[in-house]
């Protein structure tokens, strides 16, 4: 699965420029990511991703929530386990916390892919 990241949120079509302005912050960033996150360790790549994914409920980050599922999906996650990881987001958040579980749970089971009616996060 290769991620589109526009199709996420289209401010992300502007990675590149924006890594250009920024002295390669956006290249540092995805380097963190692709030896914290992305890579097995003690701890598998697909569990790593599934921790970002509650990290990302967690800071209500709809384009994040996106991106870190189809990378756990990438990396094997079932909706089995995104369903059980959600949870702990669910007990933890209360009824704020569900809202954006579901959010990601949706995310999972539609590969991040927004609807063509569905609004942007931040288009309120």
């Amino acid at each position: 699965m290769t991620t589109n990241l526009e199709t996420i949120d289209p401010a992300l079509g502007l990675m590149k420029e924006f890594s250009r302005l920024s002295s390669g912050t956006t290249q540092a960033i995805h380097g963190m990511r692709e030896k914290a996150i992305f890579t097995d360790g003690l701890l598998p790549a697909k569990h790593k991703a599934l921790a970002a994914v509650l990290w990302s409920v967690s800071a209500r980050c709809e384009p994040c929530i996106k991106f870190y599922v189809q990378q756990a999906k990438r990396l094997g996650a079932s909706k089995e386990e995104a369903g059980e990881l959600l949870a702990v987001a669910s007990a933890m958040g209360g009824c704020v916390g569900e809202m954006w579980a579901l959010k990601a749970f949706h995310a999972f089971m539609t590969d991040g892919t927004p609807s063509a009616s569905e609004p942007s996060c931040c288009a309120h």
